[in-house]
């Protein structure tokens, strides 16, 4: 008797905890009348805008200006004194380690 009342206790707490779970799942779902993500997906893009000021481009000006952003710079031009710096932070990095007391 007492093996039954435990199962039907444990059925019963977990059944009321799967339909809390339940309702907190269906308060996460979107809007019915929001299109899916599938379809938002596949929408042609034809008004962007420009990442860099925010003006309006085509969408061939978006893909050139992506081009040219995602472009590695052929010949950066660094002044002198921030190679120099640069040099000194890399040496720093080394010698920190070995003297901690260093700033």
């Amino acid at each position: 008797m007492r093996s039954r009342l435990l199962a039907a206790g444990c059925f019963f707490l977990t059944s009321v905890s799967d339909i809390l779970l339940l309702n907190s799942v269906a308060i996460a779902l979107p809007q019915p009348e929001d299109p899916p993500e599938e379809i938002l997906r596949t929408e042609i893009i034809i008004e962007t805008r420009s990442p860099i000021d925010g003006s309006p481009l085509t969408a061939a000006d978006y893909a050139e200006l992506q081009a040219q952003l995602q472009a590695p710079l052929e010949n950066p031009d660094v002044s002198s004194e921030i190679k120099y710096l640069i040099f000194l932070l890399q040496i720093r990095r080394v010698i920190k380690p070995i003297l901690p007391f260093i700033p």
